[in-house]
């Protein structure tokens, strides 16, 4: 089993930035891809972006294209979502996901992502 922390969420006005930490531990040796994923109140969950931890390869949903932007530390086991031009549609949970998935992460751990808001 692959256990994940994400850190680094907080409350930001809209246009600021904030980067957000996963670290994957305990069975991380078959992780294929890591996705980040979010979930607003009262919204369902969406997935945002992935990144393949082999290559390198990154994709991203069409709202944070340009400004978001994910990376990878392979020595560390730990995945980065860097958030730039933020908006209030981006406040959610964010959650750090073995898939794209938006709905496994959000059901397993609610409440135990980082947190970002966006407001003035």
């Amino acid at each position: 089993q692959v256990q994940l922390v994400e850190s680094g969420g907080g409350v930001v006005q809209p246009g600021g930035s904030l980067r957000l930490t996963c670290v994957a531990s305990g069975s991380t040796g078959g992780i294929y891809e890591l996705s980040w994923v979010r979930q607003a109140p009262g919204k369902g969950p969406e997935w945002i972006s992935s990144i393949s931890m082999g290559e390198g390869r990154t994709t991203y949903r069409d709202s944070v294209k340009g400004r978001f932007t994910i990376s990878r530390d392979i020595a560390k086991n730990t995945i980065y979502l860097q958030m730039n031009s933020l908006k209030s549609e981006d406040s959610a949970w964010y959650y750090c996901s073995p898939t794209r998935d938006p709905y496994v992460e959000t059901k397993k751990r609610p409440g135990q992502g980082t947190q970002v808001t966006v407001s003035s």
